[in-house]
Protein backbone atom coordinates (compact mmCIF):
# COMPACT_ATOMS: atom_id res chain seq x y z
CA UNK A 1 0.00 0.00 0.00
CA UNK A 2 0.92 3.81 -1.05
CA UNK A 3 1.68 5.94 1.91
CA UNK A 4 1.35 9.96 0.69
CA UNK A 5 4.12 12.00 1.55
CA UNK A 6 2.65 14.88 3.49
CA UNK A 7 5.80 16.48 3.73
CA UNK A 8 5.00 19.50 1.51
CA UNK A 9 1.34 19.71 3.43
CA UNK A 10 2.59 19.64 7.09
CA UNK A 11 5.61 22.28 6.29
CA UNK A 12 2.84 24.84 4.59
CA UNK A 13 0.84 23.97 7.52
CA UNK A 14 3.33 24.82 9.96
CA UNK A 15 4.03 27.91 8.37
CA UNK A 16 0.75 29.70 9.58
CA UNK A 17 1.50 32.56 11.52
CA UNK A 18 -0.17 35.55 12.96
CA UNK A 19 -1.59 38.04 11.14
CA UNK A 20 -3.78 41.38 13.05
CA UNK A 21 -3.86 38.83 15.81
CA UNK A 22 -5.49 36.00 13.41
CA UNK A 23 -3.52 32.84 12.55
CA UNK A 24 -3.63 32.46 8.78
CA UNK A 25 -2.28 29.89 6.38
CA UNK A 26 0.01 30.66 3.51
CA UNK A 27 -2.14 29.03 0.65
CA UNK A 28 0.01 29.30 -1.91
CA UNK A 29 2.63 27.47 -0.18
CA UNK A 30 0.37 24.21 -0.29
CA UNK A 31 -0.84 23.94 -3.58
CA UNK A 32 -0.26 20.66 -5.40
CA UNK A 33 0.59 20.82 -8.99
CA UNK A 34 -1.68 17.65 -9.25
CA UNK A 35 -4.59 17.90 -7.97
CA UNK A 36 -7.71 19.44 -9.47
CA UNK A 37 -9.20 21.05 -6.44
CA UNK A 38 -5.46 22.70 -5.93
CA UNK A 39 -5.51 23.94 -9.81
CA UNK A 40 -8.72 25.11 -9.92
CA UNK A 41 -8.63 27.40 -6.63
CA UNK A 42 -5.77 29.24 -8.48
CA UNK A 43 -8.02 29.67 -11.43
CA UNK A 44 -5.67 27.20 -13.55
CA UNK A 45 -8.80 26.74 -14.83
CA UNK A 46 -11.65 27.46 -12.38
CA UNK A 47 -13.79 24.42 -12.02
CA UNK A 48 -16.98 26.55 -11.76
CA UNK A 49 -18.63 28.95 -14.69
CA UNK A 50 -19.48 31.13 -11.17
CA UNK A 51 -17.29 33.55 -9.07
CA UNK A 52 -16.26 32.00 -6.07
CA UNK A 53 -19.18 32.46 -3.57
CA UNK A 54 -16.94 32.84 -0.18
CA UNK A 55 -13.38 32.91 0.47
CA UNK A 56 -12.62 32.74 4.00
CA UNK A 57 -9.04 32.16 5.58
CA UNK A 58 -9.13 28.36 5.50
CA UNK A 59 -11.68 27.65 3.10
CA UNK A 60 -13.71 28.94 -0.03
CA UNK A 61 -17.12 28.10 -1.35
CA UNK A 62 -17.79 27.27 -4.72
CA UNK A 63 -19.83 25.82 -7.09
CA UNK A 64 -19.92 22.25 -7.94
CA UNK A 65 -19.53 21.60 -11.99
CA UNK A 66 -20.41 19.93 -13.89
CA UNK A 67 -23.49 19.45 -12.31
CA UNK A 68 -27.19 18.97 -13.07
CA UNK A 69 -28.15 20.78 -9.89
CA UNK A 70 -27.84 24.28 -10.05
CA UNK A 71 -27.01 25.08 -6.11
CA UNK A 72 -24.72 22.30 -5.86
CA UNK A 73 -21.81 23.70 -3.68
CA UNK A 74 -18.64 22.48 -2.82
CA UNK A 75 -16.67 24.04 0.51
CA UNK A 76 -12.74 23.78 -0.58
CA UNK A 77 -10.16 23.82 1.98
CA UNK A 78 -7.62 26.30 1.15
CA UNK A 79 -4.35 24.43 0.80
CA UNK A 80 -3.54 20.96 0.06
CA UNK A 81 -4.76 18.37 2.21
CA UNK A 82 -5.97 15.11 1.95
CA UNK A 83 -7.76 13.52 5.35
CA UNK A 84 -9.29 15.19 7.53
CA UNK A 85 -7.15 14.28 10.53
CA UNK A 86 -4.65 16.83 8.88
CA UNK A 87 -6.71 19.71 9.77
CA UNK A 88 -5.67 22.17 12.32
CA UNK A 89 -8.41 23.39 15.31
CA UNK A 90 -8.65 26.92 13.61
CA UNK A 91 -9.55 25.00 10.30
CA UNK A 92 -12.30 22.68 11.94
CA UNK A 93 -13.16 25.94 13.78
CA UNK A 94 -13.73 27.53 10.47
CA UNK A 95 -15.61 24.71 8.63
CA UNK A 96 -18.04 25.44 11.24
CA UNK A 97 -19.00 28.39 10.85
CA UNK A 98 -18.89 27.98 6.37
CA UNK A 99 -20.77 25.13 7.22
CA UNK A 100 -23.44 26.92 8.74
CA UNK A 101 -23.40 29.89 6.48
CA UNK A 102 -23.63 28.07 3.05
CA UNK A 103 -26.67 25.98 4.61
CA UNK A 104 -28.61 29.09 5.67
CA UNK A 105 -27.59 30.75 1.95
CA UNK A 106 -28.84 27.64 0.32
CA UNK A 107 -31.54 27.21 2.03
CA UNK A 108 -32.66 30.64 1.53
CA UNK A 109 -32.13 30.99 -1.63
CA UNK A 110 -34.18 27.42 -3.15
CA UNK A 111 -35.70 26.63 -0.31
CA UNK A 112 -34.61 22.93 -0.22
CA UNK A 113 -36.66 20.48 1.62
CA UNK A 114 -33.35 19.41 3.56
CA UNK A 115 -29.15 20.06 2.76
CA UNK A 116 -27.08 17.27 2.44
CA UNK A 117 -23.23 17.67 3.53
CA UNK A 118 -20.60 14.88 2.53
CA UNK A 119 -17.16 14.47 2.46
CA UNK A 120 -15.38 11.75 0.75
CA UNK A 121 -12.61 13.33 -1.32
CA UNK A 122 -11.78 9.90 -2.80
CA UNK A 123 -12.42 10.76 -7.16
CA UNK A 124 -9.31 10.86 -8.63
CA UNK A 125 -7.73 14.49 -9.10
CA UNK A 126 -10.38 15.59 -5.78
CA UNK A 127 -8.93 14.15 -3.29
CA UNK A 128 -8.20 17.58 -1.41
CA UNK A 129 -10.54 17.68 1.47
CA UNK A 130 -14.22 19.29 0.20
CA UNK A 131 -17.23 19.18 1.73
CA UNK A 132 -20.44 18.83 -0.66
CA UNK A 133 -23.41 20.98 0.16
CA UNK A 134 -26.52 19.84 -2.06
CA UNK A 135 -30.13 21.30 -1.78
CA UNK A 136 -32.18 18.61 -1.56
CA UNK A 137 -35.49 19.33 -3.64
CA UNK A 138 -38.86 18.42 -1.92
CA UNK A 139 -39.80 16.69 -5.35
CA UNK A 140 -36.24 15.03 -5.44
CA UNK A 141 -36.56 11.08 -7.74
CA UNK A 142 -35.87 8.83 -4.46
CA UNK A 143 -33.27 7.46 -6.49
CA UNK A 144 -31.35 10.61 -6.15
CA UNK A 145 -31.68 11.01 -2.56
CA UNK A 146 -28.93 10.52 -0.09
CA UNK A 147 -26.33 9.13 -1.96
CA UNK A 148 -28.06 8.49 -5.09
CA UNK A 149 -27.85 12.61 -5.63
CA UNK A 150 -23.97 12.04 -6.66
CA UNK A 151 -25.59 11.16 -10.07
CA UNK A 152 -26.48 14.54 -10.06
CA UNK A 153 -22.26 15.36 -10.68
CA UNK A 154 -21.87 12.35 -13.32
CA UNK A 155 -22.78 14.41 -15.79
CA UNK A 156 -21.18 15.27 -19.13
CA UNK A 157 -20.65 19.64 -19.93
CA UNK A 158 -23.60 19.26 -22.05
CA UNK A 159 -26.00 17.44 -20.04
CA UNK A 160 -25.40 19.83 -17.02
CA UNK A 161 -26.71 23.27 -15.89
CA UNK A 162 -26.64 26.11 -18.17
CA UNK A 163 -23.46 27.72 -16.97
CA UNK A 164 -25.21 31.23 -17.24
CA UNK A 165 -27.60 29.88 -14.26
CA UNK A 166 -24.87 28.47 -12.05
CA UNK A 167 -23.17 32.22 -12.53
CA UNK A 168 -25.91 34.05 -11.68
CA UNK A 169 -26.72 31.66 -8.73
CA UNK A 170 -23.42 32.07 -6.97
CA UNK A 171 -23.46 36.01 -7.94
CA UNK A 172 -26.61 35.70 -5.74
CA UNK A 173 -25.49 33.79 -2.72
CA UNK A 174 -22.25 35.70 -2.61
CA UNK A 175 -24.48 38.25 -0.88
CA UNK A 176 -25.69 35.82 1.51
CA UNK A 177 -22.17 36.01 3.75
CA UNK A 178 -21.72 38.65 5.68
CA UNK A 179 -18.79 40.92 5.09
CA UNK A 180 -18.79 38.86 1.63
CA UNK A 181 -17.47 41.79 -0.12
CA UNK A 182 -13.95 41.87 2.41
CA UNK A 183 -13.34 38.10 1.68
CA UNK A 184 -12.35 37.64 -1.79
CA UNK A 185 -9.01 37.77 -2.88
Amino acid sequence: MDVPDNRMQRSAHDEAHALDGHLRVKVAASVSSECLSCLGLAGNPRISPGPPIYVGTYWQVEHAYPSKLVGWLVIVLRRHAIALHELSSEEFAEFGSVLEMTIRAVHGALGPAKEYAACYAEARGFEHIHFHVVPRAQDMPEELMGAGSFDLLRVSRSEAADPAAVHAFCTLLQKAYPDAAARFV
